[in-house]
């Protein structure tokens, strides 16, 4: 026909209420569940739907998220975004794509980290001095730029048309962990006054923690990444004995 009807509810919707367009996936195909999703593009006002009350939450209490409802909601049929069946595909594009954002904020995160960490390590000269304070800074910084390399190259890969599926697993993955270990070391240089207002430690810290959740866990991203190199194994599976030794030999 010339609409669709939206029944249903969607949790965790970044910029819920604040958005000036929605790109929603609906099942639209009962019988085919590899093609049953669509995607749709809803504009807020819409009869039938509706915002639900922000989300106090853990962290990133700067991005504002909540619930959409809808209700009996008519789509135009021009609303559908390409082809009727084609929706998974075009969320899994989003989700991967968004994988590398969530990468960029923890390396962020981690970065606004280690720079609170040397200003307060080097006020004192004798605290800075010390081995231990100077090893969790070297590792910081290290781990830091190892994330931010694998981000890179990650947007990259995209940027230029490539596969990046994997590239953007493993860059979500080891930046969104190396997050937590860096802002659990800022807290661990500061000490006693990390937990105190207004030292940002904490904030980083509780920030730090949902980067490991956002766009898939990190249970996720290795089961990604396995699935990945198992591909890539298969390939080689169907090289000649020869051509498969150099591969592995070097």
């Amino acid at each position: 026909g010339d609409r669709h009807i939206l029944n249903g509810a969607k949790r965790f919707i970044t910029n819920g209420g604040i958005a000036g367009v929605y790109m929603i996936g609906a099942k639209t195909i009962d019988d085919d569940p590899a093609r049953g999703i669509s995607t749709f593009l809803v504009e807020p006002g819409w009869k039938g739907f509706s915002v639900g009350k922000a989300e106090d939450k853990l962290g990133l209490r700067g991005s504002h998220t909540t619930e959409l409802f809808f209700d009996d909601v008519a789509i135009p049929a021009g609303n559908l975004l390409g082809e009727e069946g084609r929706g998974f595909e075009q969320i899994m594009l989003a989700i991967e794509s968004g994988r590398i954002g969530i990468g960029a904020m923890a390396v962020g995160l981690a970065q606004a980290a280690l720079e609170i960490s040397m200003a307060y390590a080097y006020r004192d000269r004798a605290f800075a001095n010390r081995q231990a304070t100077q090893w969790r800074l070297a590792d910081m910084a290290t781990e830091i730029e190892a994330a931010r390399l694998l981000i890179q190259k990650a947007a990259w890969q995209k940027d230029q048309g490539r596969p990046f599926r994997k590239a953007a697993s493993m860059g979500k993955l080891f930046a969104s962990e190396m997050s937590n270990r860096v802002t659990a070391s800022a807290l661990d240089i500061f000490s006693a006054e990390g937990g105190m207002e207004p030292v940002p430690v904490g904030r980083y810290i509780r920030d730090a923690r949902l980067t490991e959740i956002g766009e898939g866990t990190s249970e996720v991203q290795r089961i990604i990444i396995a699935k990945e190199l198992m591909k890539e194994a298969d390939k080689m599976a169907e090289l000649p004995g020869d051509r498969l030794l150099s591969v592995t030999m070097g």
